[in-house]
């Protein structure tokens, strides 16, 4: 793939409400939905979120945010890899650029939430290869047995 291009915002681009309105409604459809913890694009507009669109050329191929939790600890959330983009390295590349972009902001810590289920099997290797180590909720967040918890020093 050819060199990626993130871009800070994109939230009212037709293209990437189109790549998150996929997003929720397959997390919609592969987790209870008391276990579907991704924001709406409302809340990724919210204070303390940051948003990144992922493009090669101009063709979006992922996005992703970052959510301040407070005294330097960052939450990854919509990370997603546009289906067309799968199996290319995008989400390596993605996963890097938030980690990157959360030290440059000052966090010592990043964590996340995913699911349980197989589906999320190759995120869950893409965090684990990354450093991440699964442990307990965080945040708001309670024990669910279709949330997995991971979280990395930086």
């Amino acid at each position: 793939m050819s060199a990626l291009r993130f871009e800070p915002g994109g939230l009212d681009r037709d293209d990437v409400l189109a790549l998150l309105d996929e997003h929720l409604a397959e997390m919609r459809a592969t987790s209870p939905a008391e276990s579907v913890h991704a924001l709406p694009v409302d809340g990724l507009r919210a204070d303390g979120v940051m948003f990144w669109s992922a493009r090669a050329g101009d063709v979006l191929v992922g996005c992703g945010a970052l959510k301040d939790l407070g005294g330097g600890h960052a939450e990854i959330k919509s990370m997603r890899t546009a289906a067309s983009a799968r199996g290319r390295g995008v989400g390596h590349r993605l996963l890097r650029h938030l980690l990157d972009e959360a030290r440059r902001h000052g966090c010592t810590r990043v964590s996340l939430e995913t699911g349980t289920q197989d589906h999320f099997l190759p995120a869950r290797r893409l965090y684990e290869r990354h450093g991440f180590v699964s442990v307990g909720p965080f945040g708001d967040y309670t024990l669910d047995p279709s949330s997995t918890f991971y979280s990395r020093e930086l």
